[in-house]
């Protein structure tokens, strides 16, 4: 880890104050990510930029479609315009960030399937020129839509057939980006509608500057890309990549909800550098380290991470933090197995500061706390990106900076609340108002509410999100019928995925009578969440049925608990009775364990109904048998 510096000028008492400063940015401004990526194009120009199986990519052909999009855009798409990409981890998706750069245009990756309705709602709120994806998935309620054929890479595991470039009208009001913004992001909106955030080059610049010092990225390593489009850190995936000469890994689908594939997928693929999701990684702690993996950093963050890697493991794993509106990292704490507290069974702290971020620990006020104290978590210095496009809330959530700060000029108010410890690191305590993370992705429950108001059976709405004997939320939707309305549950959660990514979709929905209110006539959510964390009463089918094989009941006993649902029957879906791709991924753990059969996150996700689970749970056990016979 770099050295920190200590600002020991601030201290108006004997305690020293809860303020710490990442290094420096060492001389003049870096280069930023597009001008380091071409420096790689002419200097190392067959070597592999990305590597998807069988297909690759040199940095030469990368740049060369990279050209070639820009050009069909040319006169379209102009710089400062914000377009809305949806592919999935691929070449195309690769090629589609260069261009927009090149181009000048504000990068907005939405996931590859974002929904007719987020589509909607995005549209009505920002001005997106055009829409970048899978005609297939580019629903858009527009009577005149223009589409252009884009040259895009149609090879490899995640990509599309064709892709297109969607152009539509931009409404009047809509908000746009800085002229300075390289990309955007939306993240989950209190008033039930997304907000955006704007990242200049600088600020990603200085992330991944700091992340090839960190992790030895250079020509050679592979890095994988593997977090979601929708979410910031492919955008450090990606590049982090392009920018150090090394050569970007697209992973499957599946690896990304199953550990044991995931591991796997990094051991066939050769990867040596990775960034992945907490939900993720903390079931690889509980098993042994492979022991033939060439990966030798793992950045992990999203959620709490709740405990240390054994010392087994031979990757450095760092525990990274940090908001979208700091530019993805801000802070990390760096472990290895060598480390004396390798051992120690406790979540360990989020760390210190990189280069270029401030961190403090204020009160409600902005006072800076001494270093023990809880309070609010404020980042400052040039990781912070530009704002939202909405200026009101951009100047709610970035302040004026406490007085002992004065060289900033701005900071911004996480509302996580932390505590630094003597040796400057933070812990992360949890949040100081209602939003949460579930599987890594910030949720505010006013966004999921909205999404069922929507519904017509649906008169109001609140989400709650308890937590299970392990410390992971879930969200729970109580929902309060419209007169004379009787809303089914399946059809409730299939109306709220055309709203909201994947894991904003609750796993429980409660039709209620009426919600319980406070002394001061409020919702009381507390109790609704304590009635969460209460055992459903048993509900008709409830039962176990009585003729059901074994692996029939394993199956069925294991998705009752996981969704929180025990009316659920052997003849239902997964997915539609609230089971999403995180929910599946925990479901394969149980199995694995309960069963001691791994199977796939596609052969779960496909199967009609959770029958077929358990016929395919059987199949594999009895071919496992006969193999070993």
């Amino acid at each position: 880890m770099t050295e920190q510096l200590m600002d020991r000028q601030s201290a108006t008492t004997d305690a020293e104050p809860s303020i710490l400063h990442g290094a420096p940015l060492a001389g003049p401004a870096a280069p930023g990510v597009v001008a380091r990526y071409e420096e790689w194009v002419r200097n190392a120009p067959q070597a592999p930029a990305v590597i998807d199986g069988e297909h690759r990519w040199s940095y030469a052909e990368l740049d060369e479609a990279a050209d070639a999009v820009a050009k069909a855009l040319a006169g379209r798409v102009r710089p400062g315009d914000l377009v809305g990409v949806c592919l999935d981890r691929s070449a195309a998706l690769v090629v589609t960030a260069v261009a927009l750069a090149r181009i000048g245009a504000v990068y907005l990756p939405l996931g590859p399937r974002p929904g007719e309705r987020r589509i909607s709602a995005v549209a009505e709120d920002i001005g997106v020129v055009c829409l970048i994806g899978d005609p297939a998935n580019l629903t858009m309620r527009q009577e005149h839509v223009e589409r252009l054929d884009l040259p895009l890479p149609t090879e490899g595991v995640n990509a599309a057939a064709s892709v297109v470039a969607a152009f539509g009208t931009v409404a009047p009001d809509a908000r746009t980006a800085p002229p300075e913004a390289l990309y955007a992001v939306l993240t989950s909106g209190s008033t039930g509608r997304p907000k955006a955030v704007a990242v200049a080059e600088p600020a990603l610049a200085t992330l991944v500057d700091w992340y090839r010092a960190e992790t030895g990225l250079a020509p050679g390593d592979r890095q994988s890309l593997l977090i979601g489009v929708a979410f910031d850190p492919h955008l450090l995936e990606l590049w982090a990549g392009l920018t150090s000469g090394a050569a970007l890994i697209p992973a499957p689908d599946d690896v990304r909800w199953d550990p044991a594939a995931l591991t796997d997928w990094w051991r066939d693929a050769e990867v040596t550098v990775a960034v992945s999701a907490t939900p993720m990684v903390d079931p690889l702690l509980d098993r042994p380290w492979p022991q033939d993996l060439k990966l030798r950093h793992l950045m992990v963050g999203g959620d709490r991470m709740r405990r240390r890697p054994g010392p087994d493991v031979t990757a450095v794993v760092h525990n990274a933090y940090g908001p979208a509106e700091a530019t993805v990292v801000t802070t990390t704490h760096a472990m290895r197995a060598t480390d004396p507290d390798a051992a120690v069974d406790a979540a360990p702290p989020i760390g210190v500061p990189i280069a270029g971020a401030t961190v403090a620990v204020t009160d409600a006020d902005g006072t800076v706390l001494a270093r023990g104290e809880d309070g609010e978590l404020r980042i400052g210095g040039g990781c912070l990106a530009l704002g939202y496009l909405d200026p009101e809330l951009t100047a709610r959530r970035f302040t004026a900076p406490p007085a002992q700060l004065a060289h900033l000029d701005r900071m911004y108010r996480t509302g996580d609340r932390v505590r630094m410890r003597a040796d400057g690191s933070l812990e992360f305590l949890g949040r100081l108002d209602d939003q949460v993370k579930i599987s890594g992705v910030r949720i505010e429950p006013a966004e999921v509410e909205a999404a069922f108001e929507q519904h017509d059976h649906v008169r109001s709405a609140v989400v709650t999100a308890p937590r299970d004997s392990e410390g992971r939320a879930r969200l729970v939707a109580h929902v309060l019928a419209a007169p004379g309305a009787t809303p089914a549950v399946d059809e409730l959660l299939a109306a709220v995925r055309a709203w909201l990514p994947e894991q904003a979709v609750p796993s429980t929905v409660r039709i209620v009578d009426a919600f319980p209110l406070d002394a001061n006539g409020k919702v009381d959510r507390a109790a609704l969440r304590s009635q969460a964390e209460e055992p459903a009463a048993p509900a008709a089918g409830a039962d176990l049925p009585a003729d059901a094989t074994a692996d029939e009941l394993l199956v069925l006993a294991s998705v009752r608990d996981l969704l929180g649902r025990p009316e659920t029957t052997l003849d239902d879906n997964f997915s539609d009775a609230g089971g999403t791709s995180i929910l599946a991924a925990r479901l394969l753990e149980v199995l694995e364990r309960k069963a001691q059969v791994r199977l796939r996150a596609p052969e779960l996700l496909r199967q009609p109904d959770l029958r077929a689970i358990a016929a395919v749970l059987d199949k594999r056990r009895t071919a496992a048998r006969t193999s070993g016979s």
